[in-house]
């Protein structure tokens, strides 16, 4: 069987990249490795309950009728419409450190007040930095050097506290490198979190997911599931196939794939790629998710989402520990603008994490580590947070070694290499690289990733 384009990956990228190819007539074709969809941003099933996984909230919102905004873009491409992707809009989020927070909502113009009333001799230098932001070019696809953005904004910002808040929730939401970002991702999560902002769709990822899955097979794309790459073969230097778990060799004109640079050319034959010369990601993350009896609010939880420092100063970094306690996402669905509450409250806390450290757990350790350190981020958080733990009826955390289970990403790092191939391009003819290590960032950027890379390399 010969397709014309084989996409590696039934994530978000590899979907859209689908639905654009399949409504240009092309014979593709989708492999995933596991049984459900969605890869860094799916869900799960317990006790009944359906749990989102991957980012908390959806980024880069925009109203009804903004075309040019990414996900205006992304909606015109798939031919999907905005009241189709349900989307409910944040109510209030926060960034909290021990002296100081800055709320922000849907309206940049309230995270500017809140700088000016909070940082008031930083205003104009936010503000010019703002303009800068609003000026840089972050799509562009040529390599260019790399510029780091904790140097660009001391040339904007001189108080450490403020520059740390601002960087809090851009790295925690997209940042594959420690300590600093790549300026050109400051910009895309700036623009994605600040200036757009947060919303989640009713029925969640499942329903965001079904709904693209659904668009692809109608337009005659083929979905094969559970039915991991073995191989991606070439002959002199140009992919002709690719080698599954169960289906033997299937042969193809090109090959996308949405499961990494470093994973992807891993599979080559020949080999193709010096695991010495590559830059492997490390961020990872442990998450714990707490069904509680009551609406978070009348607990003490009114934020849509909460990126919080328990520390005055940010340490954004893989953790000697198993996790790092001292920061943190709390993510609360409920205080999202849904048109009917929601069955169940729940609060999700999500921290920094070590693979290495967790890897090397005995599996009788690891599950009573995972107990022990969920109590630990608890007993931090709750000194500056209220104590839900007597309201809680459900509970369950996933670690690095689940994400890189279901993921497949080396060391579990869910934001991939901090080196980005923002062209898509590898050293093999037709085999390209989209989502996660091509660059664009968040649930929209990386639905947008996979359409970029099929009109740029796929479409021509």
């Amino acid at each position: 069987m010969r397709y014309e384009t084989i996409i590696i990956g039934a994530g978000l990228s590899g979907l859209a990249a689908g639905i654009r190819l399949a409504m240009f007539d092309k014979k593709v074709c989708i492999v995933e490795k596991h049984v459900e969809i969605g890869g860094l941003n799916s869900f799960y099933v317990r006790k009944k309950r359906r749990f989102d996984v991957g980012l908390h909230a959806m980024t880069n919102y925009s109203p009804k009728g903004v075309r040019s905004s990414p996900l205006g873009k992304l909606l015109k491409q798939l031919r999907i419409s905005h009241d189709d992707f349900r989307l409910c809009q944040q109510e209030v989020s926060e960034i909290r450190f021990p002296e100081n927070s800055l709320r922000f909502t849907n309206d940049f113009e309230f995270l500017r007040q809140e700088v000016s009333e909070q940082f008031p001799d930083q205003i104009d230098g936010f503000n010019k930095l703002v303009e800068k932001i609003l000026s840089f070019d972050e799509l562009n696809l040529n390599e260019g050097g790399c510029l780091l953005s904790r140097p660009v904004l001391e040339s904007f910002i001189s108080d450490p506290i403020l520059i740390d808040m601002l960087f809090c929730p851009l790295m925690y939401y997209g940042n594959a490198r420690e300590g600093d970002m790549d300026f050109y991702q400051f910009v895309i999560m700036f623009k994605s979190i600040f200036v757009e902002g947060f919303s989640k769709p009713q029925g969640g990822m499942y329903y965001i997911l079904n709904l693209m899955a659904d668009k692809f097979k109608s337009l005659g794309g083929e979905l094969r599931m559970g039915n991991g790459v073995k191989t991606i073969n070439s002959k002199e230097g140009t992919v002709y196939s690719v080698t599954l778990d169960k289906d033997g060799e299937l042969e193809t004109e090109a090959v996308l794939s949405s499961m990494g640079y470093v994973e992807t050319l891993s599979c080559c034959q020949p080999k193709v790629l010096d695991l010495e010369e590559c830059k492997i990601g490390q961020v990872s993350f442990m998450e714990s998710l707490f069904v509680v009896d009551k609406e978070p609010r009348d607990l003490g939880y009114d934020k849509s989402i909460v990126f919080f420092s328990t520390q005055p100063r940010f340490n954004y970094k893989v953790p000697g520990d198993l996790i790092d306690i001292s920061s943190g996402v709390l993510c609360c669905s409920n205080n999202f603008k849904f048109p009917e509450p929601l069955d169940d409250g729940l609060i999700r806390l999500t921290n920094l994490a070590s693979f290495g450290r967790w890897d090397c757990l005995p599996r009788k350790d690891y599950i009573s580590a995972k107990k022990e350190w969920r109590g630990r981020a608890l007993d931090a958080l709750f000194a500056f947070f209220p104590d839900f733990r007597d309201n809680v009826v459900f509970l369950d955390s996933f670690t690095p070694k689940t994400i890189k289970k279901y993921t497949g990403h080396i060391n579990g790092a869910v934001y991939g290499s901090p080196q980005k191939i923002k062209n898509g391009k590898t050293s093999v003819n037709n085999l390209y690289i989209c989502g996660t290590d091509q660059g664009f960032l968040g649930i929209i950027g990386a639905t947008l990733s996979g359409i970029s890379m099929a009109n740029l390399h796929l479409l021509k």
